[in-house]
């Protein structure tokens, strides 16, 4: 038996949201407050604390 773990089950936000803000946080060292305003352009908002 296979078992196949989603890491994204029960999140808030969808797994491609997700991805994108571990993605800027990792590549920029971006701070969580920068990097709110980033997804606030494109549309997400998220408070820097919930990151």
């Amino acid at each position: 038996m296979e078992l196949h773990m989603n890491p994204f089950k029960g999140r808030h936000f969808q797994r491609d949201i997700i991805l994108w803000a571990v993605r800027w946080y990792c590549k920029y060292g971006i701070s969580y407050r920068e990097l709110q305003e980033m997804l606030a352009e494109r549309g997400v908002n998220v408070d820097h604390s919930t990151i």
